[in-house]
């Protein structure tokens, strides 16, 4: 840590975090739709306590991980799993390690749960570093087209089986505030 920077905390998201927490997403996605989905996630039944995190930097909050229930659709079940969306570190914290804490941070908390599975939609260049690999290989089908193959993570979590298979349903709220894929 140069001299520059101070320490980071990172913390289940508390009460009163919420507006903190949109602002902060408002500034590190170009799409403003980001913050409502969260909002959405927090008010649905797919959201799960505890498993938001912020990371907080003389007080304030300059980053955030979300994880939240979903399915897969497997050949004999509905199978419960986890999305990690969204990741977010505010702009003037970026490049400092942040995200990097609060995915293994996060990855930490998921070791002991019954979720065989978390997903995301990411950066194939980024996520592997914490054990996300192709999720396609591994028998699992993107939730949408418009999910390059690449992007289409999964990190395999100690209640994990190797015959799990089957497609990734995300929560309707993914699809209401248009955050599933690319879009042009």
């Amino acid at each position: 840590m140069s001299g520059d920077e101070r320490p980071v905390e990172i913390r289940p998201e508390q009460a009163g975090d919420e507006r903190a927490v949109a602002a902060l997403l408002a500034a590190a996605f170009d799409r403003p739709v980001v913050p409502e989905l969260v909002a959405s996630l927090r008010r649905s039944d797919w959201w799960v306590e505890g498993l938001s995190l912020t990371a907080v930097v003389d007080g304030d909050v300059v980053g955030y991980l979300l994880f939240t229930s979903a399915l897969v659709d497997a050949p004999d079940r509905l199978v419960d799993v986890l999305v990690l969306s969204p990741l977010g570190v505010s702009p003037g914290h970026q490049g400092r390690g942040i995200g990097s804490a609060l995915v293994r941070a996060g990855l930490a908390l998921l070791a002991t749960r019954p979720e065989p599975v978390v997903f995301l939609e990411g950066s194939p260049d980024y996520y592997p570093r914490f054990g996300f690999q192709p999720a396609v290989p591994l028998g699992f089908v993107r939730p949408s087209p418009r999910i390059p193959e690449a992007a289409f993570m999964a990190c395999l979590l100690p209640a994990y089986e190797p015959s799990l298979r089957g497609a990734l349903v995300y929560p309707d709220a993914f699809w209401r505030h248009d955050c599933v894929g690319l879009r042009p």
